[in-house]
């Protein structure tokens, strides 16, 4: 039987305290196994960027100022904060914490979100992961968006509550759809538990996840969060696909 990814991530901790970790050309690595080259090539999302969707600008508009994108479709989180732009050298590391056991860069990312949702944090009273359906944590034993919660969570003085937020309805994958087909896809398919309902009502909740493209998840997650009581809804996210439109107001 293969071991779960917990207990892989917890073999790669102690041999690196043994060993320090390797990239894959064999050198010692940085930080989370990433080599020196690549964490240069990442393009981390630095102030100012659009408060409703975290897209860079390419000049200060002012606080708190929205990307047309954003005014034209308003979403239903308040904010969101991506930690890096999700292009040809943040993927692999994305991927690699989803689909290959990679939980061991979670505390890794979990950081790099301290410092992009600094601001959203500060308001927030509790983080919830956006969840998996249950076939699929079935078949991948884990949700990554959990896993960087949890150290989020840790290094923010924050609760993190893993089973807040339920997907009651399987989905096909967001890929290769369209900006309507994404809102279609997911649309109703996440619901608070009724046992988690006082957790959420009048709270402020700050929505983790790994990628922020259209934003259609985030906002399937955000309506049933508020549908529930939360006071407001932020998204906290790894990276963010560039649109268009991300360098405007």
């Amino acid at each position: 039987m293969k071991p779960g990814p917990r207990v892989i991530g917890a073999g790669r901790a102690l041999l690196d305290l043994l060993l320090p970790p390797l990239d894959a050309a064999g050198t010692p690595a940085i930080t989370g196994g990433l080599p020196g080259e690549a964490w240069s090539r990442i393009v981390f999302l630095e102030a100012p960027v659009c408060d409703g969707c975290g897209a860079p600008y390419d000049y200060d508009p002012g606080p708190c100022v929205r990307c047309a994108a954003c005014m034209a479709r308003p979403r239903a989180f308040d904010r969101a904060r991506a930690a890096c732009l999700y292009d040809e050298h943040s993927r692999d590391l994305v991927l690699k914490l989803k689909h290959a056991d990679r939980t061991d860069l979670a505390p890794v990312l979990a950081r790099w979100l301290l410092r992009a949702g600094r601001d959203l944090l500060a308001d927030a009273e509790l983080i919830v992961p956006v969840p998996l359906h249950r076939w699929r944590l079935l078949s991948r034993r884990y949700n990554q968006a959990a896993e960087v919660a949890r150290p989020l969570g840790a290094l923010a003085g924050l609760p993190v509550l893993p089973d807040a937020l339920a997907r009651v309805r399987r989905t096909e994958s967001q890929g290769g759809k369209s900006a309507g087909g994404r809102r279609r896809n997911v649309a109703g398919a996440f619901v608070v538990p009724p046992g988690r309902r006082d957790r959420i009502a009048g709270r402020r909740v700050l929505l983790v996840d790994d990628v922020l493209t259209t934003g259609a998840t985030a906002h399937a997650c955000a309506r049933a969060l508020k549908a529930a009581g939360a006071a407001a809804v932020d998204l906290a996210v790894i990276a963010k696909v560039r649109a268009a439109a991300d360098t405007t107001i």
